[in-house]
């Protein structure tokens, strides 16, 4: 990796100076003291986001994407701390500037830790009951001890989370590049740098964007370990080297994984596992590998279940059985919420059976936000731009993401059942938190944005293959959101507005399903009358 020159330094320091004094002074407080925080925290992620470019390859173009990725998610971040207490909800969270209400209870929870004679690790104490598993309560609390001990202030963490979540992209775009190519890069990484949902939670103090972070370490580390397996001109202890530093890189994403939230480490696991899987000949994974794999998935189960056992014992269960009861539990109160929040749900529970029920809220959450709900229903100025902007990102992602089957069947013999299996544990775990969210505009979201760094490789993959082939399938899922949005559009406006006529929530469902029908009809019709045309 290329160092940092004379030249990066007399750029990075003035910025870091300047940038350092308007947040401090934005910020409130001791002036001086907030500076030299702010400033070293610039200075350190501009360097860090600096080399990691650098060491990526990608060129100007991944420069601008990453720094682009960096500017967006700390104007947004303070941008929010701002308007929120004077453009938002009449909430404690909103009038103390923060979007998410986890980030605010953590963030206070983290200074009051970084504030008294207690040690860091305490954070892992379940009195902190507002971090589960302590591992981003103690980062934030360290931030604040040794960057900010004389006064509070939260867009320390803002500008912390900006940095992790942008520094994501080089790695990215390296792993990408190296597996797939650079033009699947440049698009996975725009995805990635651009997503709405990515840009607000990477301006927060939450915990997605550095596991978004960790995700890329573990993407790169385990493609680079592939390709050092492969059969090379190169001697053998050369690599031997490379297959451990790659290993380095994964354990660094795993570990990253345990400290801030065990569940994603066992998914990834899963996932990187099956891709082990089928990359292999004849589905074969080396003993080791899978030795390894197993010891860290049984480590991250007992964490988890620590985490969400109350009694925080596992005497009368075992820690698959608490994971088990637990999900089994918060989908139940969710779904709960769900009913309870809105009459016309509620309303529709009573009139569908029990068995549509579970089904119901999975397509509820997976199609939330829902962009019309977003456009119609009032709002301050400010909650109206952030909800309309996340809707749009994923009605614009969701596409690619119900289009990336089609693209796994396109792919050559070799990778297809690696893209089958990329897409069915995204889609896997999209409709868990659908389930686990309860239809909730906001959970459902952030829960499903965990996995997002795959989310935007799977675009990635099938934007190039709409790019290459133009198959009808994809035109087919346009048309079928653009039905549904279009629908669900009129009903909200008559809900909202008076404006038409208002269908019934059932006859309505009926409408999309049967326009849907149609639309899939068409794809089998139109062909075929080409090909009479033809013979004609």
């Amino acid at each position: 990796m290329t160092l940092l020159t004379r030249r990066d330094l007399l750029w990075i320091f003035p910025v870091s100076l300047v940038f350092g004094a308007l947040l401090s002074f934005l910020q409130g407080g001791s002036w001086l003291p907030g500076w030299l925080g702010f400033t070293f925290l610039f200075a350190l992620s501009i360097s860090v986001l600096t080399l990691a470019t650098r060491w990526a390859g990608g060129g100007r173009i991944l420069v601008w994407m990453v720094s682009l990725a960096f500017v967006l998610r700390l104007a947004t971040g303070v941008a929010a701390f701002f308007l929120l207490p004077i453009d938002g909800h009449a909430d404690e969270v909103n009038r103390a500037g923060f979007v998410f209400q986890d980030a605010y209870l953590r963030d206070k929870q983290a200074w009051a830790l970084a504030s008294s004679d207690l040690p860091i690790s305490d954070a892992f104490n379940q009195t902190y009951a507002h971090d589960q598993y302590g591992g981003l309560l103690a980062f934030s609390a360290l931030v604040y001890r040794s960057l900010s001990p004389d006064s509070y202030r939260p867009l320390l963490l803002v500008l912390m989370t900006a940095f992790v979540a942008a520094a994501a992209l080089p790695v990215l775009w390296m792993a990408v590049a190296r597996q797939w190519g650079a033009q699947m890069a440049l698009v996975s990484g725009w995805v990635f740098a651009l997503y709405p949902e990515s840009v607000l939670l990477g301006g927060s103090a939450m915990r997605e964007p550095y596991l978004m972070t960790f995700s890329a370490l573990c993407l790169w580390g385990f493609v680079s370990w592939l390709g050092a397996r492969k059969p090379a001109k190169s001697a053998k202890s050369a690599r031997a080297n490379t297959s451990g530093r790659s290993l380095i890189w994964l354990g660094l994403g795993i570990a990253g994984m345990l400290l801030v939230s065990p569940s994603v480490a066992l998914i990834t696991l899963i996932l990187l596992g099956g891709w082990l899987y089928f990359s292999g000949e004849h589905g074969r994974i080396p003993w080791w590998a899978l030795a390894g794999m197993a010891v860290i998935f049984v480590v991250g189960l007992f964490l988890l279940a620590e985490a969400l056992d109350p009694r925080g014992e596992f005497s009368a269960a075992t820690p698959l059985g608490v994971v088990i009861n637990w999900l089994r539990a918060a989908i139940r109160w969710d779904v709960y919420q769900l009913v309870d929040e809105s009459g016309w749900v509620q309303k529709l529970f009573d009139e569908m059976s029990q068995w549509l029920r579970l089904p119901f809220v999975a397509g509820y959450g997976i199609l939330q936000p829902v962009l019309p709900a977003a456009i119609a229903a009032p709002s301050t100025t400010t909650w109206k731009v952030i909800t309309i902007l996340r809707a749009v990102g994923w009605y614009a992602l969701l596409p690619l993401l119900i289009f990336s089957f089609f693209a796994a069947a396109g792919a050559a013999a070799k990778e297809r059942k690696i893209w089958y299996w990329i897409a069915a544990v995204c889609w896997f775990w999209i409709v868990l938190a659908a389930l686990r969210g309860g239809g909730d505009q906001w959970d459902n979201p952030r829960y499903r944005a965990i996995l997002f760094l795959w989310q935007a490789v799977l675009a990635g993959r099938a934007y190039l293959y709409w790019l290459e082939k133009r198959p009808l399938a994809f035109w087919q899922i346009i048309a079928g959101e653009v039905v549904f949005l279009v629908v669900f559009t009129q009903w909200y406006a008559s809900r909202y507005f008076s404006l038409g006529g208002r269908l019934e929530f059932g006859p309505m469902v009926a409408l999309i399903l049967g326009s849907w029908t149609l639309i899939l009809a068409a794809g089998w019709i139109l062909p075929a009358a080409r090909r009479l045309l033809r013979r004609a």
